[in-house]
């Protein structure tokens, strides 16, 4: 059963192995289908705008699943939940491989957003099962350092396999390794304390018809569809958010976590999450287009200029985990999102003829700081909710990040339509400002009493 100190070594290295691996893929799955969406859409022949359903799919079926999941994961087992996750995420991945027409393949797309849903929503919970309070922060850092280095490899994993296979060996290549990490999570993940109760079904579908026509709703504002529709649409989710809302207020271990949310540290970590991943997304969607469309640059000079950014958050976030443990997040945050917010202005105020030392070295900073505040930010989030709470924490760190990239892109597609020109340096002037806001929500943790990790 799981004990407060962790697993102890080597079971606890074999555990942190096997969820790196699960990060890895569903991470990478979703940066791969983005490289491969042009030769998809040709070998299926399907238009430009249909093909991207096969990335809408995936992260729509991520983002309505990641809390009914963790909430599950309290009831069943953080364990059961992220096994399944896997195996689903595997079979799927097969079916992938064999899709022979774009709605097969958007199908089995939604059904492998499911199993990564499963891995993601009980990932944080399970890396606190493994590791020592004294020690959560590295654990955590670990976990950003996986993220940051699968989204950086993603488009280069894609581009080696595109260069000596055919695409489905994109998915197909998940098979093995889903099924060596399935295994390993069977001798490895500790079981934790379950918590008695009936799983609440109805809210389960509640939340799904919440955050999916949410997302639905700001992606349509974002590319300008009906604006009655639209209404209608925010009109829905207001309506259904408010019975939802009310709804978790009289459960006493809510699938919304609520009851999380009235500690005044996990709001405001909630609350620099989703500003801080609304400035990565507004950067890393808009800076394509002003390295290309502005600066000239080919498809291959960008995704070097990229680089730095992820590798920044490799270098910096095992530090700033160790750091975390010592220090208060809120400095530690503050000074990262500072640090964010200063490279997000500099690159935003580019000259017209940068060389790539000048974009380089900014881009590194952004990194830098985005790996700083990652880290400590995830390990707060998770140590001031009660322990036997660690899947609603869990998921709702999940939540956050995909809330805030989503909101970060959908603006993008808003400005850009707004402001066709200057629609780039526009995007990462508004992340400066997004990330500053997430430094100011950050020090205001300063205020409030440390909580000791329970």
């Amino acid at each position: 059963m799981e004990s407060e100190q962790g697993l102890p070594t080597p079971r606890r290295y074999w555990a942190i192995v096997v969820i790196a691996l699960g990060i890895t893929l569903s991470v990478l799955d979703s940066a791969i289908a983005n490289v491969a969406l042009p030769t998809i859409a040709r070998d299926l022949r399907a238009s430009a705008s249909a093909s991207i359903w096969i990335v809408n799919a995936y992260q729509l079926s991520i983002t309505i699943s990641l809390l009914p999941l963790a909430s599950l994961g309290e009831r069943i087992g953080y364990r059961r939940v992220y096994i399944a996750g896997l195996m689903l995420f595997t079979v799927a991945s097969l079916g992938c491989a064999l899709s022979n027409s774009l709605g097969m393949l958007a199908a089995t797309r939604v059904v492998q957003g499911f199993g990564a849903a499963g891995i993601m929503s009980v990932n944080t919970a399970l890396v606190r099962a493994i590791y020592p309070p004294s020690m959560l922060g590295r654990g955590v850092a670990i976990n950003a350092m996986v993220v940051a280095a699968a989204s950086a490899l993603g488009p280069t994993v894609a581009s080696a396999v595109l260069a000596v296979a055919h695409w489905p060996w994109l998915f197909a290549i998940n098979v093995p390794i889903g099924i060596l990490a399935a295994a390993g999570a069977m001798k490895a993940l500790p079981p934790n304390v379950l918590r008695e109760g009936a799983y609440d079904y109805v809210s389960a579908v509640m939340n799904a018809f919440v955050f999916g026509l949410t997302i639905i709703t700001i992606d349509g504002a974002g590319h300008g569809e009906s604006k009655v529709w639209i209404a209608v649409q925010a009109l829905a989710v207001v309506v259904v958010g408010y019975g939802f809302v009310r709804r978790q207020l009289t459960q006493s271990a809510p699938l919304l976590p609520v009851d999380l949310l009235k500690i005044p540290l996990f709001a405001l970590s909630v609350a620099t999450s989703v500003c801080s991943f609304s400035a990565q997304m507004l950067a890393f969607v808009s800076l394509p287009f002003l390295f290309q469309n502005t600066l000239g640059l080919t498809q291959v000079q960008t995704g070097l200029l990229i680089t730095p950014w992820p590798l920044a958050i490799v270098v910096i976030a095992p530090i700033a985990g160790v750091l975390s443990d010592r220090y208060p997040a809120g400095i530690l945050g503050g000074i990262g999102l500072a640090m964010l917010t200063l490279g997000l202005a500099m690159l935003a105020t580019l000259g017209s003829h940068p060389s790539a030392f000048d974009i380089g070295w900014r881009m590194a900073l952004c990194g830098a700081g985005f790996g700083a505040f990652q880290a400590p930010n995830n390990r707060q989030l998770l140590s001031c909710a009660p322990r036997e709470r660690s899947g609603g924490a869990s998921g709702m760190l999940g939540t956050a990040r995909l809330t805030g990239q989503t909101l970060g892109a959908a603006l993008v597609a808003l400005i850009f339509d707004i402001a066709p020109i200057n629609g780039p340096t526009v995007a990462l002037g508004v992340a400066a400002a997004f990330s500053a806001t997430a430094s100011c929500v950050s020090l205001l943790r300063l205020r409030q009493p440390r909580r000791a990790v329970v």
